[in-house]
This record gives structure tokens, C-alpha cells and sequence, in this order.
């Protein structure tokens, strides 16, 4: 069987930029975390934060790396949308400015770790978490 060359795609991202995109991504599957009112917000953290570890590309490597720099606290959901969606945002931007490709990964990652996450419900999300997925996706969609 023929050797395939394995072609990698690099992209320069500061620590900042690698702490953005961990704090979109995460940031994301805490929202709905936060916004679950139906009494399952420790499944849709699990399954979400699942979702995020099995991302692939260079999105992958950044949100893999073990690291302390995702902040996310705050005292209300308010508090934690105003810094994840400008995040989700900033994310996508920087993506598309160095490499388009990975900024469709991490868009695709993200919505994929909603869609595990609002799993965790079996009627479907409420009406609550529905509107916080669109503010997510308005939010991706910004840049």
C-alpha cells in the first residue's frame, strides 16, 4: 500500500489567541450549562466538554492542551455571555484571518459540542437553551 504524505496545517497563534479559542469553545458548552434549567446541567457540561476533546486539526491540538488560561467565571449567565459570545466572535475572526479552513473546524467543533450537549435532554432543548444556542451561532456568525 502506498506510503500517503501527511499534510499538517500550520498556523502562528499566540498564547492569547489559544486561551480565546479554549475559552469560546468551553465557553460555549458552559452557556448551555448554565442556561439548562431542566435539572441537567452536569450532563450537558459532560457531553459537550466530550465533544470539544474530539477535535481534530490544529483546533484540536488548542483545545486539547491542558491549561489554566479558560476564564469563565462569573456570578450570572449574564456575566459569562458577555465574555463567551465576544470570544466566539474573536475566535472565528482570528481563524479566518490565518487560516480559513481551521475557522470552518472550530465553527463545526463548536456547534457539534452544542448539538452533544442539548443531547442530554430527550424532549429536546427547552426554550431557554434554544435561544442561547441561537446567540452562540449568532456569535460564531459574526465575524
Amino acid at each position: 500500500m502506498p506510503h500517503k504524505e501527511r499534510t499538517t496545517m500550520t498556523i502562528t497563534l499566540t498564547d492569547q489567541d489559544k486561551a480565546t479559542l479554549r475559552t469560546a469553545a468551553y465557553g460555549a458548552v458552559t452557556l448551555l450549562s448554565a442556561a439548562d434549567v431542566s435539572g441537567s446541567p452536569h450532563k450537558v457540561a459532560t457531553r459537550g466538554s466530550i465533544a470539544l476533546s474530539s477535535a481534530t486539526g490544529p483546533v484540536g491540538h488548542v483545545l486539547a492542551e491542558r491549561t489554566k488560561d479558560i476564564e469563565l467565571d462569573g456570578g450570572s449567565v449574564a456575566e459569562l455571555a458577555d465574555r463567551v459570545l465576544p470570544a466566539l466572535t474573536e475566535a472565528m475572526s482570528l481563524l479566518r484571518r490565518q487560516a480559513p479552513a481551521e475557522a470552518d473546524n472550530f465553527r463545526g467543533t463548536v456547534l457539534v459540542a452544542v448539538e452533544a450537549a442539548t443531547r442530554a435532554h430527550e424532549a429536546g432543548p427547552g426554550p431557554v437553551v434554544a435561544d442561547m444556542i441561537r446567540k452562540i451561532t449568532e456569535a460564531l456568525d459574526a465575524a
